[in-house]
């Protein structure tokens, strides 16, 4: 009977698969998976490039705050001088008034629309998630990502266009409201890197991982450094037990 329902369970998971036409993502080497690697800090700097010039106009950022950027891909005064380029709307001021003023590091990303119905307004009802945490809210999140950004095709033989939206065999149900957003050269790096569609894919999908988990790298070095201290503990009780105590118990 466990055999039989196993049996039903994988076909049945297999039809859903067949009747959904999703292709699953495929498997991307990324650097910062192990457990001993950490991000890259370049790439991390060009995929955030490219959220600000290619993604931030429809999708926001609303957990990272311009201080999680410093002495990770910029340097204080960087992020300093992006911040003051934003205004934000604070307030009240003595007179019960909101108003606006340069951004500062304490205040987090800007979002491109003030609510969900200006979004689905903006965009033929389709609501552009918030990318904070959609590497985790993805099964496989950077390779959901990457092939999504770069699996763009032409309808299949048969299978009749629509209107506002666009065929991406990778999405749920393969027709999605974003058109193809990166296109080659369309972000210039600031460290002269070619600005292909895959390179720019990869950036972003690494930028988008560390803003999921900024604390990622603090936490394997954490593990490394409990790891050796466990180590050494272990190599002294090991020492008091067989050197100090063996001789006493016997």
């Amino acid at each position: 009977p466990a055999v039989a329902a196993g049996t039903a369970v994988a076909v049945a998971s297999v039809s859903t698969v067949h009747a959904s036409d999703v292709i699953h993502a495929p498997h991307q080497s990324w650097d910062f998976k192990g457990f001993m690697s950490s991000y890259d800090a370049a790439s991390v700097r060009r995929g955030h490039q490219v959220y600000t010039q290619v993604c931030a106009s429809c999708h926001g950022l609303a957990r990272i705050a311009y201080r999680n950027l410093v002495d990770v891909c910029y340097s204080e005064e960087e992020v300093k001088a992006m911040a003051e380029d934003t205004e934000v709307m604070d307030g009240p001021n003595d007179e019960g008034e909101m108003f606006e003023r340069p951004g500062k590091l304490s205040d987090y990303l800007p979002s491109p629309y003030p609510n969900e119905e200006a979004a689905r307004y903006a965009n033929n009802g389709a609501y552009p998630p918030d990318l904070s945490l959609i590497m985790k809210a993805r099964h496989n999140g950077p390779d959901y990502v990457f092939a999504l950004l770069t699996g763009y095709k032409d309808p299949p033989a048969g299978v009749a266009e629509r209107e506002t939206q666009y065929y991406n065999p990778y999405f749920p149900g393969a027709w999605i409201g974003m058109p193809m957003p990166l296109n080659e050269g369309a972000v210039e790096y600031d460290d002269g890197t070619p600005a292909t569609a895959t390179q720019m894919a990869k950036d972003v999908c690494t930028f988008l991982t560390w803003a999921a988990e900024p604390e990622a790298d603090e936490r394997k070095l954490m593990g490394v450094k409990w790891m050796l201290t466990l180590t050494v503990l272990f190599g002294f009780t090991w020492y008091y037990k067989r050197v100090r105590w063996a001789p006493i118990k016997t």
